[in-house]
């Protein structure tokens, strides 16, 4: 006969009521009292009745981790985030990968719904904000994270984009570089348009413009790096110093840089968006501007297990901020 949580809570010499706190990662239970059930229920095989607990609560437990790939070093991070502090908090969260492509996004949006998830964090494609909003309205929490979803009526936790392309972009000024290559993501993505604006603005405030011949800007995916790489290797103007902004193009633009045969920094100095260790074990290190990953994850799941403030009149933008780390791959340009 299977054992129940009345079993469990003898055996560990609580009450029932300390044994299902203590199972579900309540903060109200000491660590050793936690230990102590832990090791009673799993000696005795006990598993919860999660079908039960959703009727009798209203709540699944459950928490969905909607992100496009896991090629992005900042979602691994975000994911590792998210899922420890879920676990700590009595949560299971269900990873789906999108691949950026919106249907295969609205399905996974609607699946949840139908798995009465109690919560949804969405690094999203930007095109599903209907959806969205009806999960919200059957009573689930949704955090837009990383990405802002134009026409999403919740919170998103972001990145601080803009000032980080205007700290990396006055970094590489400060070392004299004026003809400076920008690769980033698309404009109708917050993090292809703060970018690029931080980038536009700094060098507007120097006098100077964005270069047409040495902005690329697409998808992200690696296969646009290699081919934005190429093509600027190949233009006329040849610049002194680049900004990878888009991070998963960063995988495709560096191997045909350093193909290249160019020298850096003493060719071109180079600074990434998102900081991962390929970055700072490539040769030389890599400029980055850490988008703090990790924060991002902690703040959204604190914000998913906040109660709902029904007070609020508009969405709330919550931002973590951007550092510049600055490594051995920028220098002043040659001349």
């Amino acid at each position: 006969m299977a054992a129940t949580l009345r079993d469990v809570a003898a055996a560990a010499g609580v009450s029932v009521s300390t044994a299902s706190r203590a199972l579900t990662g309540s903060p109200e239970i000491s660590e050793p009292t936690r230990r102590r059930v832990s090791r009673a229920a799993e000696s005795m095989g006990y598993r919860r009745n999660l079908a039960a607990v959703s009727l009798r609560t209203r709540r699944s437990g459950l928490v969905g981790l909607v992100l496009n790939n896991l090629v992005n070093n900042t979602f691994h991070t975000v994911v590792e985030a998210v899922q420890q502090r879920l676990v700590a908090s009595g949560y299971q969260a269900l990873l789906c990968i999108t691949n950026a492509d919106p249907a295969i996004e609205a399905d996974y949006l609607r699946l949840l719904r139908d798995h009465q998830v109690d919560s949804v964090l969405i690094v999203g494609t930007g095109r599903n904000a209907e959806e969205i909003n009806a999960l919200r309205a059957s009573g689930v929490t949704v955090i837009d994270l990383i990405r802002e979803i134009d026409g999403s009526l919740g919170p998103a936790v972001l990145a601080g984009d803009r000032d980080g392309a205007v700290a990396a972009t006055r970094h590489l000024l400060d070392q004299g570089h004026r003809r400076i290559a920008f690769m980033g993501g698309p404009a109708d993505t917050n993090s292809g348009r703060d970018r690029f604006a931080g980038f536009a603005q700094t060098l507007a405030e120097a006098g100077l413009a964005p270069d047409p011949a040495l902005v690329r800007r697409g998808p992200f995916e690696v296969a646009f790096g290699a081919q934005a790489m190429t093509e600027l290797l190949r233009s006329e103007t040849a610049p002194t110093a680049l900004m990878l902004s888009n991070h998963e193009a960063t995988y495709g633009a560096l191997p045909v840089l350093a193909r290249s045969g160019l020298e850096i920094p003493a060719d071109l100095s180079v600074v990434a968006f998102e900081d991962m260790p390929l970055l700072e074990w490539w040769s030389p290190p890599i400029t980055v501007v850490d988008t703090g990953a990790h924060e991002l994850g902690r703040l959204a799941v604190e914000l998913l297990l906040q109660p709902p403030d029904g007070r609020e009149a508009r969405p709330r933008r919550y931002t973590v901020g951007a550092d510049l780390v600055v490594r051995s791959s920028t220098a002043p340009p040659r001349g």
